[in-house]
């Protein structure tokens, strides 16, 4: 029996999956991993630790699977986009990841923005100059940490590094190489002008793979540290929210995919690339279609806040009635009207990515009184969130974009309330992709295609389900319009303001 394996470096865990090559899920497992946010706008996370989780997740998934790693018969990783990891010349990790939804370096993005024109560099790469670009990042390096900055012999992304632990090999993906800014989006190379942007030497970036090609094989040492066997294959990996969107059936024109994770993406199929400056663009898995797509910087990670900042008096409630935090606050949240009651909650917890691209902006709550609950405070996060995501269905319409079917996967679509939001903003009816594990399943899955043991990317669909649907109500849709004016507004009005704060947290 072939049997692949899907690695997933997430931000707030590492996942594991067996799949074989019938359209079963041997085995799944996770290892808890931490968002590390010391100063504002900070996102970090630790290399080291991935690489621990993934050593343990192997034994855990074969023994959960009753399987030796001889079954093995190719490897796939996944991970945030584009998380920027950095080696020293002999291949040691430097300093804490720096994440994708890290938005610290404002200056270095604004003196970028100054240096290059937005127009040329739209045409170049199909994107803007924004705190999700790799240049500004390590533009900051070079000015806070010079020591190392000037030790940096290899930059990549989280997945591309457990690539290189488990094979010896330096290569990037081509969605990093593509998010990353460095990458003339014609050509699929790094453009030399735009490596020069970022102050490093072309050959600190590996050779840019497609996400199915095999990149090399296990080695004797991670065989030793992990328990896979030696020789297996590696393939380049993948973008999490690009195979999670694959995985839940983005396959034609117009599918959306919402993905709610840490941060909140949403995917639009396209089958020709459709650019703009305030979205990204990322290949398909499915050759010869993109995904337009956005990302809110915080989603799941706001919730996570709200739960371990503010909620501590519910938790107790919410074990004696045997639910998980969250489920608990959505069952009080559920009781509040939908517009929560004149609360607004604008996600900007670590900036904003697209479409507003503002690494200044700042979460804020507006119309608190004393007579509102903490739940309505996690509903107004919830709508939040959506509002976020009707923006940027605002701008695929705006380009000229259908969007038909809508689909929601990842671990906040286990939520009943958070989906039948999405369904009453957006007005749409929105369904839930059952049995979807995540990314994992996805690189396990572009793992066997790598190796020609799937012939057909479209039977992915074996391993998933569609679920419950979520229905438009009209009554909500007419209160959630005008909340979503409000949304906007707030925002409008407080853009100039939120620098200022900057400065005086500074």
């Amino acid at each position: 029996m072939q049997v692949f394996l899907g690695l997933d470096i997430g931000t707030t865990s590492t996942a594991g999956i067996l799949i074989d090559a019938e359209g079963a899920t041997l085995a799944m497992a996770e290892r808890l991993s931490e968002l590390v946010s010391r100063h504002a706008n900070w996102a970090e996370e630790d290399p080291a630790l991935w690489w621990s989780n993934c050593c343990g997740l192997v034994g855990d998934l074969l023994k959960a699977a009753r399987l030796s790693a001889d079954a093995i018969a190719a490897i796939g990783v996944t991970g945030m986009v584009p998380a920027v990891v950095l080696l020293d010349g002999q291949g040691k990790v430097l300093r804490a990841s720096m994440q994708q939804n890290d938005a610290r370096a404002t200056r270095e993005i604004e003196e970028m923005q100054a240096r290059f024109d937005a127009t040329r560099f739209f045409k170049r790469t199909g994107g803007s100059i924004n705190q999700q670009v790799v240049a500004p990042k390590l533009r900051w390096l070079e000015r806070h940490e010079p020591d190392v900055f000037g030790k940096i012999a290899t930059v990549f992304g989280s997945y591309d590094y457990i690539a290189y632990r488990l094979t010896g090999v330096r290569s990037i993906e081509q969605n990093w190489a593509l998010e990353s800014g460095l990458m003339d989006f014609s050509s699929r190379q790094f453009a030399p002008e735009l490596v020069a942007e970022a102050g490093i030497a072309p050959a600190v970036l590996p050779p840019i793979h497609a996400s199915q090609a095999v990149i090399g094989a296990v080695t004797e040492e991670a065989a030793k540290a992990t328990g896979l066997k030696a020789g297996t294959p590696v393939i380049a990996g993948c973008a999490d929210h690009v195979v999670s969107a694959y995985v839940a059936g983005a396959a034609r024109d117009g599918d959306l995919v919402l993905k709610f994770g840490g941060a909140g993406d949403i995917l639009l199929s396209t089958a020709k690339p459709a650019t703009d400056p305030r979205l990204f663009i990322d290949y398909h898995i499915l050759p010869d279609h993109y995904f337009s797509n956005g990302c809110t910087a915080a989603s799941g990670s706001l919730l996570n806040w709200i739960v371990r900042e503010l909620a501590g008096g519910e938790i107790a409630k919410a074990k004696a009635a045997n639910l998980s935090p969250h489920a608990y606050l959505d069952r009080l949240a559920a009781e509040v009207p939908a517009g929560s009651e004149g609360v607004v909650l604008l996600p900007y917890f670590l900036g904003e990515k697209t479409p507003l691209h503002d690494p200044h902006a700042r979460g804020t709550i507006v119309g608190l009184g004393l007579h509102h609950r903490l739940a309505h405070v996690w509903r107004a996060a919830l709508e939040g969130v959506i509002f976020g995501f009707r923006h940027h269905v605002d701008v695929f319409q705006e380009m000229g974009l259908a969007v038909n079917r809508v689909f929601a996967c990842d671990g906040g679509a286990a939520s009943d309330l958070w989906l039948q939001i999405a369904a009453d903003v957006l007005n749409v009816t929105v369904t839930r992709i059952d049995q979807h594990p995540g990314s994992c399943l996805g690189a396990a899955y572009v793992a066997g295609h790598g190796v020609g043991a799937f012939k057909d990317l479209g039977r992915v669909s074996r391993y998933v389900a569609a679920g419950q649907v979520f229905r438009p109500d009209t009554a909500r849709k007419a209160v959630y319009d005008r909340a979503y004016v409000n949304y906007r507004e707030i925002y409008e009005r407080l853009k100039t303001l939120y620098p200022k704060l900057e400065e005086q947290a500074a």
